[in-house]
């Protein structure tokens, strides 16, 4: 069987002569079984040498600041995953522990001579395949299966904004923007036990956060997702380049827990969408040149944020390792910022009184409630949240790791390259350009209160997110 996908997606770890033994899908970003490139490629090498085929997770203890909220989306979602990978003839296995320990334990005690991972830009998942590769005798791959246009294709250096990456993604979508094929049953049996999953050990092995509560407002799962995704198509893309900056309306996808969880694929999405436009993907991109939205229908100004805008994201995360800190900063806006460190703060409060949303600024605290009961905060409040935590923390620094510890705890979609990619770009000016020098700020783009009651209404936002806060 040749392989199903693009040779382009595909970054050789380590390849070994061939040996015959079992292949194994390490599943990490991409939790799913339906159009994971990743899956299909590990398939493809498995049929193509006669060999079983397994898919393993490995559930570390914890993950940066992943709390319930996150881990019981992750666990809840695979109870449907290991069904249909059954319905397919792959076992699936959920390891516990961390992977650096497990995953070469279990190449060696199911004999694993080709491993396939999928590709996720983070610091600790590239710590993670470094010493499992050093660890294993075994062929090592890595399938990018998250962007249309695989990040190491896209570009082979940091990009200095959407408008640098904007035409490397467009000129290469036709050529990656195929279907999915689907996955076959898998014609050769996996010979060792599989034991059954015992779910409720799985969560007490995990030593997180149990105060940060799942939520209630998404399902997890890829029937879910597809779910969703549907009826984003169907009832609200239609007003989106309209209302989607209006966090008092419901307009946006609601997918980004889906995406980064990998229940849903961004590629399946885009896929929708040109298949709803009847329009190739080169027509409907070539009126999105410079990503203006003032001048974009509701699918381009989607796909810019689907497809550019997030993959963007990866594109800084993979390129510049210090992506969570200052110095991942522009050379411009450290200067800026450096310039502007004793400037007097009107406001000053401790990661304490952010968590608990006890500011003077009605609006950030309802952000922040938003966050903190839902695990979701409207991007364009996003913007203004992460830019205020600048303004009034004492230096970048501690802005930015403020920031990053709160999106990673309370969000669903946290702990993401979009996550440390938008709170560069609010606080370290990561893909904008310098403005007019302000004090604090510098050049760094600036946001207020009266510009969002330009927006949107404000009270009203306030108001909505107060009644929940009352509900819970």
């Amino acid at each position: 069987m040749a392989s199903p996908i693009n040779p382009k997606r595909i970054h050789i770890i380590k390849e070994l002569p061939h040996q015959e033994g079992t292949v194994t899908y390490w599943m990490g970003r991409e939790m799913r079984m339906n159009d994971n490139w990743a899956l299909l490629f590990a398939q493809s090498l498995a049929i193509k040498y006669k060999m079983p085929l397994a898919v393993v997770f490995c559930l570390p203890p914890t993950f940066l600041e992943a709390t319930e909220r996150a881990y019981g989306f992750i666990l809840k979602g695979f109870h449907e995953t290991e069904l249909l990978l059954k319905e397919k003839n792959i076992p699936f296995y959920l390891l516990l522990g961390t992977p650096e320990v497990e995953i070469p334990k279990f190449v060696f005690q199911h004999h694993v001579t080709k491993l396939v991972a999928d590709f996720n830009p983070l610091n600790i998942v590239d710590h993670y395949k470094n010493s499992v590769a050093e660890k294993i005798t075994a062929s090592f791959y890595d399938v990018d299966a998250h962007n249309i246009v695989p990040a190491r294709v896209a570009s082979d250096k940091q990009e200095f904004g959407a408008y640098t990456i904007r035409p490397k993604i467009h000129r290469l979508l036709p050529e990656f923007l195929d279907d999915f094929p689907s996955i076959r049953k898998h014609p050769f049996n996996w010979n060792d036990d599989v034991p059954k999953i015992d779910w409720k050990k799985a969560n007490k092995s995990l030593q997180i956060n149990r105060d940060v509560k799942e939520v209630d407002w998404i399902v997890p799962g890829e029937i879910s997702a597809h779910s969703s995704m549907k009826d984003f198509l169907k009832n609200r893309l239609h007003n989106y380049n309209i209302d989607r900056n209006d966090p008092t309306i419901d307009a946006q996808s609601n997918l980004s827990p889906f995406l980064h969880f990998g229940h849903l694929s961004p590629q399946r999405v885009a896929l929708e969408v040109v298949k709803m436009t009847g329009r190739n993907i080169q027509e409907i991109v070539q009126k999105n040149k410079n990503g203006s939205a003032n001048n974009l229908g509701n699918e381009e100004a989607f796909l810019e944020e689907l497809i550019v805008r997030r993959e963007i994201a990866d594109n800084f995360t993979h390129y510049n390792k210090n992506y969570e800190k200052f110095e991942g900063f522009p050379a411009w806006a450290q200067l800026s910022i450096n310039q502007h460190r004793n400037d007097k703060r009107e406001y000053c409060y401790t990661i304490d009184q952010f968590e608990k949303a006890l500011t003077h600024d009605d609006l950030w605290n309802a952000a922040q409630n938003q966050m903190v009961y839902l695990g979701k905060m409207h991007g364009y409040m996003r913007m203004y949240w992460a830019k205020k935590i600048l303004e009034w923390t004492p230096s970048p620094e501690e802005a930015l790791l403020i920031g990053n510890y709160l999106n990673d705890k309370y969000e669903l979609d946290g702990r993401d390259p979009n996550g440390y990619t938008g709170l560069a770009w609010s606080i370290g000016g990561v893909h904008d350009r310098a403005w007019f020098d302000r004090p604090v700020f510098g050049k760094i783009r600036y946001m207020n209160y009266n510009g969002c009651k330009k927006k949107f209404d404000v009270e009203r936002y306030i108001k909505q997110i107060q009644s929940i806060v009352k509900e819970n």
